[in-house]
């Protein structure tokens, strides 16, 4: 697996039919719509009012969120040729990523994003985690170095607690881990800050027992002897599970029987899953929702599954069938283009998929296979590692193969906005007829 690793309510002061009514602006400007006394001129400049609230909607101040959109982006810095953080800050900014996630909590990190805007999701490593277990005042030593100074000019969204605990081969950190993450939720609380930073843990796959068809899927019974635990604190402070979903490991497993189709978001003819009937052409969705039955079946049916990692080597060693330029660009253009449209799964349609892509850069001092050195959007050097959309902080040789999001964002700009005027004239219409 790659790497180890409010909205305010306005009120104003109103006479006549608003203070009959007593609501605030918004109903009040609507329900002025139905009283009988008002005339017709009355009506078009309250029509007026409402095209200007619908049009222009309000951004006054709102309560932090863990994941607004559905697109962020690994931050890993296991290289020694990396831009800077305060470069990376404006490589993000230009590129339009807001949700950022790394693996500790590098000062030098915390430091470079204060004022940028974006949302930061920092990490307590694995080898903090038994510390973190048995004392409870080391929560509260590590929010006060690394939390507390920085809030709220870096906008530190997010905690993981571990990386890959359950599953994973240290099997002597899954008994701590529920009260690691427990003692860090009390101190979060100390500081008032438990409705402001979101609690997790990320999982890999090997925390399930099989994961096809996805309605099958469940958990390892030795790895839910911890899980339940972890589960039920979730359940009730809120907190989603977070999976670390990867087609492209899948798929070099087994290149034989998978259609790289399938795993890369391309036409294929998908699979049905002969429980639920439900049709999938990609494997990123059935992922996904073989972690949602996982959940049902343990008990846990109303919980959120986001992605924390997801991802494509754009190279790797002679065994990893599938690492190449080509393949990661249309894994990750496929992929940003899903999120972007906020769509659910077919388990979860109304739910969109949130997702963390892997990674920001390649990372040349990453141990292990090929492959993991080659899961960066971005040379070491700033520049497109290939073209999805993005711009780097210099230019780039690499030809421009896809349609830029921006422009597919400028189009959801216009239908966005001319189906608020056109709602707004019908509303007119009937008013003044």
């Amino acid at each position: 697996m790659p790497r180890p690793g409010t909205e305010a309510t306005t009120t104003t002061t109103t006479s006549g039919c608003e203070a009959d009514c007593g609501v605030p602006a918004m109903k009040a400007t609507l329900m002025m719509m139905s009283c009988r006394s008002r005339s017709r001129s009355g009506r078009a400049h309250w029509m007026l009012l409402l095209f200007c609230l619908l049009a222009f909607p309000s951004h006054g101040p709102r309560a932090v969120e863990a994941f607004p959109g559905g697109y962020g982006i690994n931050y890993g810095r296991i290289a020694n040729n990396i831009p800077s953080p305060d470069k990376v800050v404006q490589l993000l900014r230009a590129s339009k990523i807001r949700n950022v996630k790394i693996y500790d909590s590098d000062h030098s990190v915390l430091d470079a994003f204060k004022g940028s805007g974006l949302n930061l999701v920092i990490a307590i490593p694995n080898e903090l985690v038994k510390d973190f277990a048995a004392n409870e005042s080391r929560s509260i030593d590590w929010l006060n170095e690394n939390v507390q100074p920085y809030l709220p000019q870096t906008r530190i969204v997010g905690i993981t607690v571990g990386n890959e605990v359950l599953g994973g081969q240290d099997t002597s950190l899954a008994e701590p881990l529920v009260q690691a993450v427990k003692n860090v939720y009390n101190g979060l609380k100390k500081f008032h800050l438990q409705d402001k930073i979101e609690l997790f843990t990320p999982h890999s796959e090997a925390v399930f027992a099989t994961s096809y068809p996805p309605s099958a899927c469940v958990f390892k019974e030795d790895v839910m002897v911890y899980m339940k635990p972890l589960l039920d604190f979730f359940q009730q402070i809120g907190s989603p599970f977070y999976v670390n979903a990867y087609p492209f490991l899948a798929y070099i497993s087994d290149p034989e029987h998978i259609d790289i189709n399938y795993a890369l978001f391309k036409p294929n003819p998908g699979i049905v899953d002969p429980n639920t009937s439900l049709h999938y052409d990609n494997m990123f969705d059935a992922q996904i929702d073989a972690a949602y039955a996982a959940l049902q079946a343990a008990g846990y049916r109303d919980m959120e599954v986001r992605v924390a990692e997801t991802g494509w080597a754009s190279s790797g060693d002679q065994t990893e069938a599938g690492a190449s330029v080509e393949n990661a660009r249309t894994y990750n253009f496929n992929l940003r283009k899903r999120l972007f449209l906020r769509k659910g799964t077919p388990l979860k349609p109304k739910r969109p998929v949130k997702a963390y892509i892997f990674a920001l850069f390649n990372e040349n001092s990453k141990p292990g296979p090929s492959s993991e050195r080659h899961y960066g959007l971005f040379n070491a050097d700033g520049r497109i590692a290939y073209d999805i959309g993005y711009e780097g902080l210099l230019p780039s040789s690499a030809p421009s193969y896809f349609l830029s999001l921006r422009k597919i964002q400028a189009g959801g700009w216009i239908v966005h906005y001319s189906a608020t005027v056109i709602l707004s004239v019908f509303i007119f219409l009937a008013l003044v007829t």
